[in-house]
């Protein structure tokens, strides 16, 4: 999701695939059905949303004509949340969905998921976003070394919404197929983070399916930077590229 990145510095393109799962995670047997959906299930403009955490209401309890009880237990992230702006109490880290959830997710938008398949996809569900957010503080860090970490205060899922980046590369694509992908992101996420000063940013993240491993297990790219909203974040993103075609350069003059 250019496919190079310098662990030092995030830079404009998409960062280097990774498993979908840790390594230390037990190989995955994949099947047809267990691929993860095309877009998160989780996230959707047309969703009701609770306006305290902008998550669909979903219910814990059992979907219509399950077969088989799934875990009800939610995961707790590493991303800090912001506090919720009618001044009520919330987690100081954000939860996942559970598996019934995420299931039930799933029936509500109408798409047909073996239910053994359920916890696998939001271990890869849960294992996206902490990535996600790696690349995010990589980004905060360039901006501000010694600042305390940043917080997100909300998000939203965008499927079937092209970024002008992702267009470019997939018109990119078109036009040298041999060296760019030619496949669109399977899904986009925007992310606003409120940094310590009160600041907010938005950033964009793009995710694409990458070859898989030689287990079967599924693999993905991350293209994640702050979004074009303010003098800043465009600088950020001129100095990244800059730094990346430097490196680049050097390189290939070894």
């Amino acid at each position: 999701m250019g496919q190079g990145q310098s662990t030092s510095a995030p830079v404009a393109a998409p960062a280097p695939a990774v498993p979908a799962l840790p390594k230390d995670h037990p190989p995955i047997a994949m099947s047809a059905g267990a691929q993860p959906p095309a877009q998160c299930p989780m996230h959707n403009k047309e969703d009701s949303l609770n306006p305290l955490n902008n998550m669909p209401h979903l219910p814990q309890s059992r979907a219509p004509n399950q077969t088989m009880d799934l875990p009800l237990e939610r995961t707790e992230s590493t991303i800090p949340r912001s506090p919720s702006p009618d001044g009520s109490e919330t987690p100081a880290k954000w939860e996942y969905p559970s598996p019934q959830q995420f299931y039930n997710a799933l029936v509500r938008k109408g798409w047909e998921t073996p239910e053994e398949h359920v916890e696998t996809m939001v271990e890869i569900h849960n294992f996206l976003n902490e990535m996600a957010w790696q690349e995010v503080m990589k980004w905060e860090k360039v901006n501000e070394p010694n600042a305390p970490e940043p917080q997100l205060s909300r998000f939203q899922g965008r499927p079937g919404e092209l970024s002008p980046k992702a267009r470019f590369w997939l018109f990119a694509g078109r036009l040298m197929p041999s060296r760019f992908n030619t496949e669109p992101p399977f899904d986009r996420h925007d992310w606003v983070v409120r940094r310590r000063s009160g600041e907010e940013v938005r950033y964009v993240i793009d995710y694409y399916s990458a070859p898989p491993e030689p287990d079967g297990s599924p693999v993905f790219s991350l293209d994640v930077r702050p979004a074009l909203d303010s003098f800043g974040a465009a600088k950020a993103r001129f100095l990244a590229s800059t730094q990346e075609a430097w490196d680049s350069m050097r390189e290939q003059s070894r």
